[in-house]
C-alpha cells in the first residue's frame, strides 16, 4: 500500500487537515489509535455540529522535507462519529504534542483534561486509507 510504516508515521506528532462539508478545512492535532483517528473537539468548535449534520469527512496527514527529500502522505475518508471524551486518551494525545510535563502546558490544554464540559472526540475509522511515499533522493 505505501512502502513505509504507516502506523509509525501516524504516531509522529504531525498536524492533520480535516475537511468537512461546507466545504471547510481545518488543521488539527490527532491521535492514531485502534486503526482510527481521534480528534479532540467541543463547544469552542463547529466541527461536532458539522459531523452531526454530515458525518462524511476527509483527512490528510503529510510531510514534505526539502532538505531530506522525504515526502509522505496518508489520506483518509469515511463517516466520523462523536464519542464521549475520556481523560486517559486525551492525555495520550496531548503528551504526543506537548510532552509529558503537564505543568509546562498552556493552561487551555490542561483545561481540556480537567475542566472543559462538552469536550468530545471526533472519531474516524477510515473506510478508505491511502498511504504514499513520494520521497526522492536529494542531490
Amino acid at each position: 500500500m505505501s512502502g513505509f510504516d504507516v502506523d509509525g508515521f501516524l504516531a509522529l506528532p504531525l498536524t492533520a487537515r480535516v475537511a468537512t462539508d461546507g466545504p471547510t478545512v481545518r488543521p488539527t492535532w490527532y491521535l492514531w489509535e485502534e486503526s482510527a483517528f481521534w480528534i479532540l473537539s467541543g463547544p469552542w468548535s463547529r466541527l461536532p455540529q458539522r459531523i452531526r449534520m454530515r458525518p462524511r469527512i476527509a483527512l490528510a496527514v503529510d510531510v514534505c522535507d526539502l532538505g531530506t527529500g522525504m515526502v509522505r502522505q496518508v489520506l483518509a475518508t469515511g463517516d466520523a462519529d462523536l464519542r464521549p471524551f475520556d481523560v486517559a486518551r486525551g492525555r495520550r494525545k496531548l503528551v504526543r504534542y506537548l510532552g509529558s510535563d503537564e505543568t509546562r502546558w498552556d493552561p487551555r490544554f490542561r483545561a481540556y483534561l480537567h475542566d472543559n464540559p462538552g469536550t468530545v472526540w471526533v472519531h474516524l475509522r477510515p473506510s478508505k486509507l491511502v498511504a504514499k511515499d513520494l520521497s526522492y533522493r536529494v542531490p
